[in-house]
């Protein structure tokens, strides 16, 4: 309390701590080479004197350091106190930025010392033997080596008003907004102040950190936990522990891409930025050298989840099954209702897709109060369907109470390939594309004319993994149908769902048993001969690549706009040997690990079929309601792309990665 020297001291150990961490900024709390609890003391010029002595010793310490400090401190300017923010870098202070908003109500009386930033008359000041310092609180402080490191500053109560300072600052661009707070602690407060910064982090499209004053402040009123936060778009990456009586300090990487590219696709926040460009012309952005922590192979210590589209908690993972198995039953339940429906048609074949579209038209039935017999599920074994998927199909059609038919398409295919002239009809063992797609459409076409006969809609069962890929039969095949529930559900996050009831055990034991089959069934098109019976011989991921990693490239791709080559970053971070075991809900057996060189190349796979070869599919599909945030792949919602595109710009990116990831790269804990 009221010792400037001491907190100078302390402020040097976090500072020089930060920089070993190779962190590239690092905020203090409000008025924290002074303390904030000093009261009348801020009146005597002993505390304001020191105070610039402690000012000064953190400024000279920066030049010796490659970071940028932002510390709070009283300042006198032409004759009147101002509670302001320093930025310090190399050895010079980039610019001050006073409190606007002054709390003077119940337990805060800062009007009785300060005076906004709003009466300042001046916006260069000299300071320290520095001239023409920036001062004001419409500042923005730019890396010159990392121009998207643009941040901006509020202090404490700027926070709590109805438009905060660090809103204009978001619209005129700063990506990090920083607060300097003392902000005491009463019962309920901390939960309130993590929904401002949350709240302000995602409004403002930004990285949002703040700290708190902890012990060491007078308790001779009020009392105080030393609240830390770091956000980025409303996501907390960081906290503190409340109430710890020593120093400490909280790191996280925030990604400036993000925030960059989700302004660029909000176009409502650039809507905002025109209505306000009044406010936005009146910043000043002080640009300053700064040296990035380059050298060397440098990790992420941030953790980046396996299954972005499948949260890890269970309890927020099991809510979020519920809510997407709402959104699916919903849609149907109305497209049925419009159509004057009250049957539908599906086609099954034991495989994970169609059990989840199985599931939905179950729940959609308990929801219109029919009966679950009236959904006419098919299955229709071709050439290569195994005894494994054929006895799944029959066990749920069963076990869900659906009306169950089967028919054998080989007949027919044959005839097809006959009238066609293929090989095969003539007794040649020719599996190609052909071969494969005549099962594809004929299965499609029963469905079609089933539908006709019953006046019934046809349930699309395919997923938005396999749209991304291109992993489906154009037309008349599984691309299409009536309505398609599962067109923005990726493949991690179907394995889910479908374990979600299978563990709930809703349906009974013997669907549940089915269920966990299905899910520890490989995944098949089925539509090659192998070896008869048993497993499915031809398996999707050997074409296409592993679901879970593509899944993960395509969220990166399609949520943020990703290069490959950071992408790939991402998916070694996740993904690499040493973080193997560390998903919960995952069998050990299944817990996979890829090394950079997979990566690459499926990522290279998920490239060339996404952004080249497979749009043509995507730009017809039906009609399917957008599931979650990650995208939907629908011309008419999240995605609209030319069909003839090249992907040699993002094959060129990708290029960039190595083959392998540096061998210095130590272990690492993931999700």
């Amino acid at each position: 309390m009221a010792d400037p020297a001491f907190n100078a001291v302390k402020t040097l150990e976090l500072l020089r701590e930060a920089a070993a961490k190779r962190c590239a900024l690092v905020l203090f709390p409000e008025l924290g080479l002074s303390s904030y609890t000093c009261d009348d003391l801020f009146q005597q010029q002993a505390l304001l004197d020191a105070s610039l002595t402690a000012l000064d010793r953190v400024r000279e310490a920066t030049r010796r350091l490659a970071i940028v400090a932002v510390v709070g401190v009283p300042l006198r300017v032409d004759g009147l106190l101002y509670n302001c923010a320093a930025v310090l870098s190399g050895g010079q202070i980039l610019g001050v930025v006073p409190k606007t908003y002054l709390p003077g109500y119940r337990e805060f009386y800062e009007t009785r010392w300060f005076v906004s930033g709003d009466v300042a008359t001046h916006d260069l000041i000299d300071l320290l033997g520095q001239e023409d310092v920036p001062f004001g609180a419409r500042l923005l402080f730019q890396a010159e080596s990392q121009p998207l490191l643009n941040f901006a500053i509020e202090i404490c109560e700027d926070l709590w008003t109805p438009i905060p300072p660090s809103s204009f600052a978001a619209l005129a661009g700063a990506n990090l907004l920083l607060n300097l707070s003392a902000s005491n602690v009463t019962v309920g407060k901390d939960r309130y102040r993590t929904d401002l910064v949350a709240n302000q982090s995602a409004r403002c499209i930004a990285g949002y950190l703040f700290s708190a004053a902890g012990y060491g402040e007078s308790t001779t009123d009020m009392a105080w936990d030393g609240h830390g936060m770091i956000f980025e778009n409303g996501s907390r990456l960081a906290a503190s522990e409340r109430f710890a009586y020593e120093s400490q300090i909280i790191t996280a990487e925030i990604d400036l891409d993000r925030i960059v590219q989700d302004r660029m696709r909000q176009t409502s926040f650039a809507q905002a930025v025109a209505r306000h460009a009044d406010e936005v012309e009146n910043f000043r952005t002080v640009i300053f050298p700064l040296a990035l922590p380059v050298q060397g192979t440098l990790l992420l210590e941030r953790s980046y989840e396996r299954y972005p589209y499948v949260p890890s908690d269970p309890a927020t993972r099991d809510a979020r099954c519920g809510e997407v198995y709402e959104i699916q039953v919903q849609g149907l339940v109305k497209r049925l209702r419009a159509m004057g429906a009250q049957k539908v048609v599906i086609g099954i074949s034991g495989g994970l897709d169609s059990t989840q579209a199985l599931l939905v038209c179950a729940r959609a039935m308990d929801v219109m109060k029919l009966p679950r017999k009236n959904i006419l599920a098919w299955t229709m074994p071709g050439f290569a369907t195994s005894d494994r998927t054929l006895r799944q199909a029959r066990a749920l059609m069963t076990g869900l109470g659906a009306t169950a038919g089967e028919i054998d398409i080989r007949p027919s295919c044959l005839q097809m390939l006959k009238d066609i002239g293929h090989p095969y009809a003539s007794g040649r063992k020719v599996y190609d594309i052909t071969f494969e797609n005549v099962q594809a459409g004929e299965r499609t076409s029963h469905l079609f004319r089933i539908a006709n006969l019953h006046n019934a809609p046809v349930v699309g069962t395919g997923d938005l993994s396999e749209l991304a890929l291109g992993w489906a039969t154009y037309g008349v095949g599984d691309h299409m149908s009536h309505y398609a529930v599962n067109a923005s559900v990726p493949k991690t996050l179907i394995r889910f769902l479908i374990r979600h009831v299978a563990e709930k055990g809703e349906l009974g034991r013997e669907v549940s048993r089915t269920l966990q089959d299905v899910l520890d069934t490989a995944i098949s098109p089925e539509l090659v001969p192998g070896k008869k019976g048993g497993e499915p011989e031809q398996q999707s991921e050997a074409s296409v690549g592993p679901y879970e990693l593509q899944d993960f490239h395509l969220y990166y791709t399609l949520r943020f706009g990703y290069t490959p080559s950071k992408v790939a970053f991402l998916a070694w971070t996740a993904w690499h040997s040493a973080a193997r075991g560390q998903w919960p809900g995952i069998p050990e057996k299944d817990r996979n690990a890829y090394s950079m060189a997979e990566i690459k190349r499926w990522l290279g796979v998920f490239v060339k079929r996404f952004f080249q070869t497979s749009q043509y599919k995507r730009s017809a599909i039906p009609n399917s309601p957008k599931v979650g945030s990650g995208g939907s792949l629908s011309p008419r919602s999240d995605w609209r792309a030319p069909s003839d595109s090249s992907a040699e710009a993002w094959l060129a990116d990708l290029a960039r990665v190595p083959a392998s990831a540096p061998a210095s790269a130590p272990a690492k804990k993931g999700k």
